[in-house]
């Protein structure tokens, strides 16, 4: 099966129902989306499809050919990260980091949707869970990289 991943179409030997995340970990060997809950509630599988946030873990990979889909690795890089990825080292906002690529993917769709937003946009975009509360950091750090003033 043909993907278009981060800009680029990969090949994919993979079932039409397997989910998406195994596909991006275990076939193509991108291990930057994680597996949380398996029920969509964690959000540490979030990646981007056409822009939109989606749980990885419980979309068949059948749903998504030809579809741009950007995980954490297309986000940014070392040499040019992403402001929200710069964001998030300036408002140190990982501790354990485990839920942060699923919490950077919906933070990234969500600014692309609203380059300035409210509290209450924050609010509704990021349903990510993070067991280490990190809360408002994530919020600050989404503030940070839309350029608003805590």
């Amino acid at each position: 099966m043909q993907l278009t991943i981060n800009g680029r179409t990969v090949e994919a030997d993979a079932e039409p129902a397997m989910p998406l995340l195994w596909v991006l970990r275990d076939v193509l060997g991108m291990p930057g989306t994680k597996y949380g809950c398996g029920v969509p509630a964690c959000g540490a599988c979030t990646v981007r499809v056409d822009g939109q946030p989606v749980r990885s873990c419980v979309t068949p990979v059948s749903a998504v050919a030809g579809r741009r889909i950007v995980t954490i690795e297309g986000l940014g890089t070392p040499a040019a990260p992403h402001r929200l990825q710069a964001a998030w080292i300036a408002e140190q906002v990982p501790q354990c980091g485990y839920c942060q690529s699923g919490m950077l993917m919906a933070a990234a769709a969500l600014l692309e949707r609203k380059p300035k937003p409210s509290d209450a946009d924050i609010d509704e975009a990021i349903t990510n869970l993070c067991r280490c509360g990190t809360y408002q950091r994530v919020r600050a750090a989404i503030k940070r990289a839309a350029g608003i003033k805590a």
